[in-house]
């Protein structure tokens, strides 16, 4: 079970510096592209396009990483005010739904990276990438912030982390 936990909590940290890599490929772009238009006044082509399709395939890449370092914004207020049985429940529904949800959210998206990969769908643009390559982070984001939820569901079960994070005020003061 270590192993497990220790593969998708990697799996996640790579997919999150992949994200990473992506926007700094995008801001890099940006900057080259400027530099073209105002300093050389020459046109750009492919530059917008790929800043946008970057960002995207960051966003869904970079989900499980955020999900793993407890990244996101998190509301803590009806879980403060639970007790710890039923903070752990609420926990438990929580996490199960939301994996639930991303690993419908990994079905529907790879019913469309399919469909683009064997329609050989291309970008309308001069560039015009394939855009299977793009949709692709779609399905491997969603998936594998699924198998996150699953490793942050079996931690919450095996007593390896507590709900939500949150430390009973009895167990603070011990």
């Amino acid at each position: 079970m270590n192993a497990l936990i220790r593969f998708i909590s990697g799996l996640s940290r790579l997919l999150g510096i992949l994200a990473a890599l992506l926007l700094i490929a995008g801001v890099l772009v940006v900057v080259q592209m400027v530099f073209l238009r105002y300093a050389l006044s020459e046109s750009t082509s492919w530059q917008t396009e790929f800043v946008t399709y970057a960002l995207i395939a960051s966003t869904f890449l970079g989900a499980p990483y955020v999900l793993l370092t407890r990244g996101h914004v998190n509301v803590e207020l009806v879980p403060l005010m639970l007790g710890p049985k039923s903070r752990f429940v609420l926990a438990l529904f929580a996490y199960s739904t939301s994996a639930l949800l991303c690993f419908i959210l990994t079905y529907y998206s790879y019913l469309f990276w399919y469909e683009a990969w064997s329609a050989g769908w291309t970008s309308d643009t001069v560039w015009g990438p394939k855009l299977w390559k793009i949709y692709l982070s779609m399905p491997v984001g969603f998936f594998v912030i699924s198998l996150q939820y699953l490793v942050d569901l079996l931690c919450l079960v095996t007593g390896r982390e507590l709900p939500f994070h949150i430390a009973d005020v009895n167990e603070e003061a011990a």
